[in-house]
């Protein structure tokens, strides 16, 4: 746990560099942080234009089940794609002083949490506009401590990605092609039911991923908790990745700075 003390001790640094990331990203752009709103809406009418009525399933609903699939989805693939550049990005950070290394991943995620939000904020809005649902927003309160938990294992992926970019040059090639495969094999776009049905529900019962989907997306489609076995399997889940990221940092920290 030291290395969270240490991440707390320079927390005010870590969000002064979250908000530079912000101000360079849309220095110039008339609509800012609306992208981050533009985006998912955009991506999930095309999915509901025509894989709604493939699967037979209601416009309205579809919308909250891909706008929420994309939110999560989003987030855990920047946090592994793009947070391969956590320290590659940070070089002259790192040579001149010694910071812990998890804050340059948070410094990361942080950012691409934001836009998570924001693309979280359409799901919401599609419960109570589209889909007619706003008692489903009762269950809200049992979704935030999953974001912060999601937030956590996307800390984790980050770093652990970071310093296999450092050791590995080809991770951020690799991972992107494998995120590719990766986002048609998790139902995101399709219900698990799909998969269950054509016999591949081990697809997703061994993802990961698919844990963390649900453990978002069954109270705002359902309006009813998630199941108390599916929380742990999650909790277990960022355990073991907060494991081996606090592993890998202990290991290859002291030697990082000169295989760069």
């Amino acid at each position: 746990m030291r290395q969270f003390a240490e991440m707390w001790a320079f927390r005010h640094f870590l969000m002064a560099l979250v908000r530079l990331d912000l101000r360079q990203r849309y220095s110039r752009s008339a609509l800012g942080l609306g992208w981050s709103v533009i985006q998912p809406a955009a991506f999930s009418a095309v999915f509901v234009l025509v894989f709604s009525q493939v699967l037979n399933m209601s416009p309205a609903s579809y919308m909250v089940t891909v706008l929420v699939g994309l939110a999560v989805w989003n987030f855990f693939r920047e946090c592994a794609v793009s947070g391969c550049l956590a320290f590659v990005s940070h070089e002259s950070y790192i040579r001149q002083r010694p910071l812990p290394y998890g804050l340059y991943s948070a410094r990361c995620v942080i950012g691409y949490a934001i836009h998570a939000l924001f693309a979280f904020a359409v799901a919401l809005a599609a419960v109570v506009l589209v889909n007619g649902h706003a008692e489903y927003l009762l269950t809200l309160w049992a979704v935030v401590p999953i974001l912060l938990m999601i937030l956590v294992a996307g800390w984790a992926v980050a770093t652990i990605f970071a310093f296999a970019q450092v050791y590995f040059h080809d991770t951020k090639h690799l991972l992107e092609v494998l995120a590719q495969m990766l986002f048609f094999l998790t139902p995101i776009v399709y219900p698990p039911s799909l998969l269950v049905n054509k016999g591949l529900g081990w697809v997703a019962r061994f993802n990961p991923l698919n844990v963390y989907l649900e453990l978002v997306r069954y109270p705002l489609t359902t309006g009813e908790l998630p199941d108390a076995k599916l929380v742990g399997y999650g909790l277990a889940c960022t355990a073991l990745l907060v494991g081996m990221a606090l592993a890998t940092i202990s290991a290859f920290q002291k030697r990082l700075v000169f295989r760069m």
